[in-house]
C-alpha cells in the first residue's frame, strides 16, 4: 500500500513539473550570494521582468507557469547572467566562476549544447593570441608566424559561420532560430548582411522569417546594404547617392529604456558585476 501511496506522490510532483516551469538554480559565486535576481522573457524584441528571486546560501528558484517555450535571461539588476528557455518542465541551473550551465529540459539541452561549441571555437581564437606573442618571445620569422595564424583564424571563423547557420537552421521553427539569431545579431551596431545572414534567409521558413526581430533586422539590413552599394532611394543634389554615414544607417527598432541584451560573448562568460558596497 505504502509503495502505491509514494508512486502516486512521486506521479503527482512529475506531472505537476511539466505542467510548469520549474527553475531551481545553485551558485558558488560570492557576489551572487544575497542578491536579488529577475526572469526576463523575451517579448516584442525587449526583455520583460515576469519573476524575481532573492540568492540564500547559493541557491534560487523561479516557478510559474508557461503556455509556450520562450527565450529568456535571469538579470541581476540590469545584468544579464544567463540566457535560457523558458519552458514546461524542471530546469536545472548551475552557476560557477567557470561556467554557467542550463540543463533539464530538451530546448536548454539543445541550446547549451551550441553554446558549449561555441565556447571551443572562442577558446581556438584566444589561443591564436597567445601563439602570435609566444612567436615574439621566440624571435619567430613574424610575416610566416602572422600569414599561418591568420589562416588558421580564418578557418575558425568560417567554422563559426557554420555553426551558427546550422543551428539556427535546424531550430527555424522553434524558439531556438531565431533566439539565437537574435543573441548573436543583437551586439551589431547597425543590421548587416553577413554571408551567413544572407544564407540563413536563403534556406529560411515563413515562422522564421515573420518573427518580429528577424523581420525587423533583415529590412534594417538590406536597407544598409543598399547604403553601402549607394543604391538606396534617398538621393542627393544632382541626383547621386549621398555617401553613406553612420546616420544614415538603419538601426534595429529597440525600446531605448529596454535592458541591455547579451551577446554571443555575454553568452560564453556572463558578465556577474561586483556586489554593492
Amino acid at each position: 500500500m505504502n509503495k502505491i501511496f509514494y508512486a502516486l506522490i512521486t506521479l503527482m510532483a512529475l506531472t505537476s513539473c511539466a505542467a510548469s516551469y520549474d527553475i531551481s538554480g545553485t551558485s558558488n559565486v560570492s557576489t551572487l550570494d544575497g542578491r536579488m535576481l529577475y526572469l526576463q522573457i523575451l517579448k516584442d524584441n525587449e526583455f520583460k521582468k515576469i519573476d524575481s528571486c532573492d540568492v540564500v546560501h547559493g541557491q534560487f528558484h523561479f516557478q510559474g507557469s508557461v503556455d509556450s517555450a520562450k527565450m529568456a535571461n535571469i538579470f541581476m539588476d540590469d545584468e544579464p547572467v544567463l540566457p535560457l528557455v523558458l519552458e514546461s518542465g524542471c530546469i536545472t541551473v548551475k552557476l560557477d566562476d567557470t561556467q554557467q550551465v542550463v540543463s533539464g529540459t530538451p530546448l536548454n539541452d539543445k541550446l547549451f549544447g551550441f553554446f558549449k561549441k561555441y565556447q571551443q571555437l572562442q577558446n581556438q581564437q584566444r589561443e591564436l593570441v597567445h601563439k602570435h606573442d609566444q612567436a615574439i618571445m621566440n624571435g619567430s620569422d613574424m610575416q610566416v608566424v602572422t600569414a599561418k595564424l591568420n589562416e588558421e583564424a580564418m578557418r575558425l571563423s568560417d567554422q563559426q559561420d557554420k555553426l551558427i547557420t546550422s543551428f539556427v537552421t535546424d531550430n527555424f521553427d522553434n524558439v531556438l532560430g531565431p533566439g539565437v539569431f537574435f543573441l548573436v545579431t543583437m551586439g551589431n551596431q547597425y543590421p548587416i548582411l553577413s554571408p551567413w545572414i544572407e544564407d540563413i534567409m536563403s534556406k529560411a521558413t515563413d515562422h522564421f522569417k515573420n518573427d518580429s526581430y528577424v523581420k525587423d533586422y533583415y529590412q534594417k539590413a538590406q536597407e544598409n546594404q543598399a547604403i553601402m552599394n549607394g543604391t538606396h532611394e534617398s538621393v542627393g543634389a544632382g541626383g547621386m547617392a549621398p555617401t553613406p554615414d553612420m546616420e544614415q544607417m538603419a538601426a534595429p527598432q529597440t525600446d531605448p529604456s529596454a535592458a541591455p541584451a547579451p551577446t554571443p560573448n555575454d553568452l560564453a562568460k556572463p558578465t556577474i558585476p561586483a556586489k554593492d558596497r
